[in-house]
C-alpha cells in the first residue's frame, strides 16, 4: 500500500500494519473508536482516553520527548504524529528507520482527511467513513444563529506563567471563528503567541476562555483574570473539545451549543 501522508510525503507500507505506535493523543482515540486495540502497541503518556489503553498500553514518552529505545524495542511498522505536536527533529530520526504516518489539521476539512487516510492506511476504511458521517450529522445540529454570543470577541488561553494564547492559522481559531460564529482577539498573532497584561487589556475580549490544557486552568485562575478584565465574562472550557481534531469530535458540537447558549 502506498499513501500520501498531510505532508505530502509518500508512505510505503509492504502490509497492513500489525505493530502501531501513536504519538499523539487526540490520534490514539481515533485509533481506539476505529477498533485497533490489538495492533497499537505503543502510545505517548498524554494519551489519557480511552482510560483502558493509558493504563495498560506501553508508553513512549511525551509527544515531544520520545523515548527512541523504547519505540525499537516496540518494532513498529507504523508510527502516526502530527506536524504540530511532535518534535520534528525527532520526527525525522523515525523516519529513517520505520514508515512514519503525519498529519497536518487547520480546519474540519482537515480533521476529515486525517481520519480518512488513517482508516485507509489501518484498513478500517469503512469504520471511519461511519465515523465521519456521525461527526458530520453532529455539527449539522449545531446552530449559531441564535447564539448569545454571536460576534463577540474571545481570547482563548491555553498557557499561564506566561499568558499565552491560541492566535490565527491554528485548528482552534478555526473553531472559534468558523464553527462557533467568535471573532478571535488574537488572530493576528499566529500561532501560539506570549501575550502580556497590557496587550490582553487593550484587546478588551467580550470572552476569555480558560482551556483544561495543556495547562489545566482551575477557578481561581478565572478570579486571577476577572482582576485584570473584569467587564469580560471568563470560563473554564473543555480543550481537548476544542482541539482534539479525531473521533472527539463527535462530542465537540453539543458542548459547542452549551456555550453558544450561555448555559456553561
Amino acid at each position: 500500500m502506498k499513501i500520501q501522508d498531510q505532508l505530502g510525503r509518500l508512505i510505503e507500507l509492504k502490509n497492513k500494519p500489525k505493530r502501531i505506535i501513536s504519538i499523539v493523543p487526540s490520534q490514539t482515540e481515533l485509533l481506539y473508536d476505529l477498533g485497533l486495540a490489538e495492533e497499537v502497541v505503543g502510545i505517548t503518556k498524554f494519551c489519557i482516553h480511552p482510560e483502558e489503553w493509558h493504563r495498560n498500553k506501553k508508553r513512549v514518552g511525551g509527544t515531544k520527548q520520545l523515548n527512541m529505545d523504547l519505540i525499537a524495542e516496540l518494532k513498529p511498522d507504523l508510527i502516526i504524529g502530527n506536524k504540530e505536536e511532535n518534535e520534528e527533529g525527532q520526527v525525522k530520526q523515525l523516519m529513517e528507520d520505520y514508515p512514519v504516518w503525519m498529519s497536518d489539521i487547520y480546519n474540519i476539512q482537515d480533521a476529515y482527511e486525517m481520519i480518512t487516510l488513517v482508516s485507509k492506511i489501518t484498513n478500517k476504511e469503512k469504520e471511519g467513513y461511519k465515523l465521519i458521517g456521525g461527526i458530520k450529522n453532529e455539527f449539522k445540529q449545531l446552530k449559531i444563529n441564535n447564539s448569545k454570543f454571536k460576534n463577540s470577541f474571545v481570547g482563548y488561553f491555553i498557557w499561564r506563567k506566561p499568558y499565552m494564547v491560541a492566535g490565527g492559522n491554528t485548528f482552534i481559531n478555526y473553531i472559534l471563528e468558523e464553527i462557533c460564529g467568535l471573532k478571535n482577539v488574537f488572530s493576528d498573532d499566529l500561532r501560539y503567541p506570549e501575550v502580556t497584561v497590557e496587550k490582553i487589556k487593550k484587546a478588551k475580549p467580550d470572552l476569555i476562555f480558560l482551556s483544561s490544557e495543556p495547562y489545566p486552568f482551575k477557578q481561581n485562575h478565572i478570579d486571577e483574570i476577572r482582576q485584570l478584565l473584569p467587564a469580560s465574562k471568563v470560563m473554564l472550557v473543555d480543550g481537548e473539545l476544542f482541539s482534539w481534531y479525531g473521533s472527539r469530535l463527535l462530542q465537540s458540537p453539543k458542548y459547542f451549543s452549551k456555550i453558544l447558549e450561555g448555559s456553561m
